[in-house]
């Protein structure tokens, strides 16, 4: 029985993708940081009774990532699916001090990762799945203040997140390369899609009209969380994906359809920034990839 660990699993395409596996018979590892708020997925395991696993997870703790961790330390994983995220919220501080946007999609997840490493490597054929989004093509890594403690701007961190993921993404590929390992990283985007993720801004903003607009937005031009789900399914899972591949949808823009390789910007395979980008989480989170060294 295949094993996979997904951040953000009940909620939107987190959701989505993991009743999906669970369907598929998978043990699921379903991560959030509410598992008494997870009804539905719930309800999905205990109709299939397939094995999942409920665990407390907040990824902007590195704590709670660490306890986690070492929570998991005996668990094969096939697949480890890092989805967790927030977009364009008002300014904010992890627990460990970090700019939301940017400690929440990158630092979290790449601290889990490599704390998890042992086990990837452990575990034949074993895949990392960073999700990231087409925001990330409006994205700079600001290198002289990654925190924005200065003229924050929602959107473009959250791009600046986004192109973490990748950027992210595509170095560990190459090191797991380099070192001749087994697991491989793949990127995903799943385009436009209707999810809690819109909404979650404007309210923390207190914005009733921004809100309406988004919920607008969403009824009107996004696709379902079960057709954004596809391109991380499929990076999760089609044998003809490859280390260092991107998958996104296929239709106009990539903002819907179905899961196909495409391209992420020039600025997320600068193999200079992607190495500083790993440098500095390092640094930042205090975890090493000793194997990958």
């Amino acid at each position: 029985m295949p094993t996979v660990l997904i951040t953000g699993a009940n909620r939107g395409i987190g959701l989505a993708f993991a009743r999906s596996f669970i369907a598929d018979g998978w043990r699921v590892h379903a991560c959030c940081r509410h598992p008494d708020k997870a009804r539905d997925l719930r309800k999905a395991a205990e109709a299939s009774g397939a094995a999942t696993g409920l665990h407390r997870l907040d990824v902007t703790d590195g704590l709670k990532v660490a306890s986690l961790a070492r929570e998991l330390i005996d668990e094969p994983i096939d697949v480890l699916i890092n989805n967790a995220g927030v977009m364009a919220i008002p300014y904010r501080r992890t627990v460990d001090g970090f700019e939301m946007q940017f400690g929440t999609n990158h630092l979290g997840h790449f601290a889990l990762t490599g704390l998890l490493l042992e086990r990837l490597l452990a575990t034949p054929g074993a895949r990392v799945v960073t999700v990231s989004s087409n925001a990330h093509k409006f994205g700079a890594m600001r290198w002289d203040d990654l925190q924005w403690e200065r003229g924050y701007r929602k959107w473009f961190a959250y791009s600046q997140s986004k192109l973490a993921n990748l950027l992210f993404a595509n170095e560990l590929q190459r090191r797991l390369a380099a070192a001749k390992a087994g697991p491989i990283s793949v990127a995903c985007h799943p385009g436009y899609a209707a999810t809690n993720l819109q909404g979650a801004g404007p309210r923390m903003q207190g914005s009733s009209i921004a809100g309406t607009v988004m919920e607008l937005a969403n009824r009107l031009f996004a696709q379902n969380a079960a057709m954004g789900a596809l391109p991380t399914l499929y990076a999760a899972t089609a044998p003809d994906v490859r280390g260092g591949d991107y998958i996104g949808p296929d239709g106009l823009g990539e903002q819907w359809g179905h899961p196909k390789k495409v391209r992420s910007i020039a600025r997320a395979n600068d193999a200079e920034a992607q190495r500083r980008l790993w440098e500095t989480s390092e640094r930042l989170t205090g975890v090493r990839y000793e194997a990958l060294h």
